[in-house]
């Protein structure tokens, strides 16, 4: 006999096997579960996996084939700190996606369809530290203030996307920034584009990949990097003029000119009348005293 306080081996078999079970249970379809982690990665998914634990910490879906990120699923794992959705085919409709998993730390959305990155789309996420939205060839835009909410963010990669643009106010009052991907995109180098410009060479931001950080337009700078683009915008945009330039120059000169000599003949007409009243003036004087 088994000695008292102690489970007879029969018994102890029993409970890890409902322990084994009840594991396999909560477990998703074609995933695998570890300790507060669920990782389905690379078994065709054409939706977001059901039954996850909601204790899950850690979410892995990458290189599967879901195009969509239910928000109400999603708010369920209130403790995830850890999502990685690369490799999928998600569009750009994720504003208010995330509203329910505000303790997400990482998030890796790259190798997808985004199309645009708003306010809305992650600016619940007060706590997130590293975003990848790299390799997203349709990302043309990225809002202002898309990530103003973000205030911890140390990691931020936009690597390999369509932009041309962004503002220089959407990294520049990020705090914890330290670590920024901006090679292989469409740069539209412009007068528009060189505060940003500026910004990167004056900054401490580790720039990954540096040398692959080109213009593409125009054409005359393509395939140029940043510290000479800096140089050649300066003196294009700050000593040249345009034809637009000179017109504007020759209206308001033009103006200025109008201006005072419409000045001047008003000054000549009430000077003569003033003097012509004053002459007057005199001559009734005289006439009076006569």
């Amino acid at each position: 006999m088994s000695p008292p306080g102690r489970p007879r081996p029969l018994t102890l078999m029993f409970l890890l096997g409902m322990g084994m079970a009840s594991e396999r249970i909560n477990c998703p379809s074609r995933c695998s579960c570890q300790y507060l982690e669920v990782n389905c990665t690379g078994q065709q998914l054409q939706e977001f996996p059901a039954a996850i634990p909601l204790d899950t910490r850690q979410l892995i879906l990458a290189a599967n084939n879901i195009s969509y990120l239910p928000a109400v699923e999603l708010s369920f794992l209130a403790d995830l700190v850890y999502l990685d959705c690369s490799k999928n085919l998600l569009g750009d409709d994720l504003d208010f996606t995330f509203i329910g998993v505000a303790k997400l730390v990482y998030l890796d959305l790259s190798f997808n369809n985004l199309m645009q990155v708003t306010f809305s789309t992650f600016s619940h996420l007060l706590s997130l530290v590293v975003l990848k939205i790299s390799d997203n060839p349709n990302l043309v835009s990225i809002e202002k203030d898309a990530f103003a909410n973000n205030t911890w963010l140390r990691h931020l990669d936009v690597s390999r996307t369509g932009l041309t643009f962004l503002d220089t106010s959407t990294v520049q009052d990020l705090p914890n920034l330290r670590f920024l991907g901006l090679s292989d995109n469409l740069w539209h180098c412009n007068c528009s584009f060189l505060d940003f410009i500026t910004w990167m060479t004056e900054s401490n931001i580790n720039f990954p990949d540096a040398d692959n950080i080109t213009c593409y337009t125009p054409e005359g700078l393509r395939a140029l990097k940043m510290p000479a683009v800096e140089a050649q915008l300066h003196f294009t945009c700050l000593t040249q003029l345009y034809k637009r330039d000179y017109v504007f120059l020759c209206l308001v000169g033009f103006c200025i000119f109008f201006a005072g000599t419409t000045a001047a003949w008003l000054a000549g007409v009430c000077a003569v009348i003033y003097k012509l009243r004053t002459s007057k003036g005199k001559e009734e004087e005289e006439e009076d005293e006569d």
